[in-house]
Formats: C-alpha cells, sequence, structure tokens
C-alpha cells in the first residue's frame, strides 16, 4: 500500500554572535522520520513531498493521486497548495484543495494532521478554514488562531474503543504537548473516537468520516515531534496506531 505525504520538511537558520563576529549555519529538518520509519515497518511505503516542494510537486489532478491509497497533510499550510507557480506568475490554474475534495468523494482517504501548520494554525497562517479540505473533515476549523502548548501534557481519553483505528491499541496513549483547538461536526456525518481534556473543554484529537466514496481523518496533534512526546514515538503501538489510521483511510470504496 502506498501513501502521499505533504509537508513536515523545515529548514532552520541560526545566528550566533561571538563578540563582533556572527556565524550562520542552516540545517534542514524532517519531522516525519519516526513516522515514515513506522509505517514501513507496517508494510505501508510513503511518499513524502516536503514542504518547500509542495507548490511545486503535490500533485494538480486524480491522476497523479491515483497511486496513492492516501493522503496525508502535515505541517504545510493550505496557502502552499493554493499558490501554485501559475499562480505566482498571474495565471489562472487548479486549485488543488478542489482536487483533494474531488479525490475523496471518487474513493480516496485523507488526513489533516496538527501542528503549527495544521488545521488554522498557531498563528491562524495554515488557513484550512473556509476550503474544500474543510468541507470533507470530520471537524471544522476555527476561523482564527487555533494551537495550544501544553508542556505539562494532555492524556486522550477513548470514545469509541471498538473502532478499526483503534483495534490492538490497549491501555492509554502517552501525553502529548499540544494539539489544534477544532469543532466535530456533529452532524450525524462523522464519529470521534478521541478528546483531550484542556482548562475545562473536551477538545477533539481524533475523529473520523465516511464523505462521498472515500474517507478522512482528522488527527489534531503531530505525527512526530514536537507535540508528540518522545513518550509517545517510543510507544511500542504508535506504529500501529498511524498504520491502522492509514488501512481504515484506505478502506473507502
Amino acid at each position: 500500500m502506498k501513501i502521499l505525504l505533504a509537508g513536515e520538511t523545515f529548514a532552520a537558520t541560526t545566528s550566533v554572535a561571538t563578540g563582533g563576529d556572527v556565524l550562520t549555519s542552516a540545517t534542514s529538518i524532517n519531522g516525519a522520520a519516526a513516522f515514515n520509519a513506522a509505517l514501513a515497518a507496517e508494510g505501508i511505503a510513503v511518499t513524502q513531498i516536503g514542504g518547500d516542494r509542495c507548490a511545486a510537486e503535490f500533485p494538480f489532478d486524480l491522476d497523479a493521486l491515483a497511486p496513492y491509497r492516501a493522503v496525508v497533510i502535515s505541517d504545510v499550510g493550505a496557502l502552499t497548495l493554493l499558490v501554485t507557480p501559475d499562480a505566482r506568475a498571474g495565471r489562472p490554474g487548479i486549485n488543488r484543495l478542489d482536487v483533494l475534495k474531488a479525490y475523496v468523494e471518487a474513493g480516496g482517504g485523507l488526513m489533516l494532521a496538527g501542528g503549527y501548520m495544521g488545521f488554522q494554525g498557531m498563528f491562524g497562517t495554515a488557513r484550512f478554514y473556509d476550503t474544500p479540505v474543510e468541507d470533507v473533515l470530520p471537524v471544522r476549523c476555527l476561523p482564527y488562531s487555533d494551537g495550544m502548548e501544553v508542556p505539562q501534557g494532555l492524556h486522550a481519553s477513548i470514545l469509541q474503543p471498538a473502532h478499526p483505528i483503534l483495534a490492538g491499541v490497549d491501555g492509554p496513549l502517552p501525553p502529548i504537548l499540544g494539539m489544534n483547538k477544532v469543532d466535530f461536526r456533529s452532524d450525524g456525518s462523522s464519529r470521534l473516537l478521541a478528546t483531550c481534556r484542556h482548562r475545562g473543554a473536551d477538545w477533539p484529537l481524533l475523529a473520523v468520516r465516511n464523505h462521498g466514496r472515500g474517507r478522512t481523518v482528522a488527527w489534531t496533534t503531530d505525527i512526530g515531534p514536537h507535540w508528540l512526546s518522545q513518550d509517545f514515538l517510543s510507544w511500542p503501538l504508535y506504529g500501529r496506531l498511524m498504520a491502522n489510521i492509514m488501512r481504515w483511510l484506505a478502506d473507502g470504496d
């Protein structure tokens, strides 16, 4: 089984002043290293298009998405997919968020994952609110900054342990260190599998939806560090949980 992962790469530049001299260094980070390895161990092949390459390389049509049973969008904002090379040059072209919606309706699977550039985003810059991607999700994005840091850790409450995504995932989930706030789509179209309680409110952590012939998942925390704690990433069932999500997504019509 093949899935497509968009995002999860970061370029970091560091400047260090030593007296009157300033030294600058740059590094690239792949936040999906653990995710990719865990899925590979479960027999799921991941093709990753880093965030810096998504504008030019993310598929523009259904034919290019057809080899993939599911697509994961993680820590790459809507504008990166919307502002194509044609759009940047001032030419009309393809809206790839419309393409993703059509992909789901035709039977594909789509997961939107959390992070600083997930859902509406830590500073409101991910901008999936009021988009075709939001149309198919089991949650609605908030129209403002939605990220919350919780360094003491959040603990999930499992609401539907019999769901296939949670098969073999026994015991409590390890702590997470942050998540995006969203509204669960409580119109009967979706199922809420897990929540986290913070400051008196229960926020969706994992929700699923059948839409058209396909399926969607909202996972409102990271797929890797830093919101997924080291305890979560080293948890023996991390790979099983992520693989269960991918297999459930792939089992649409």
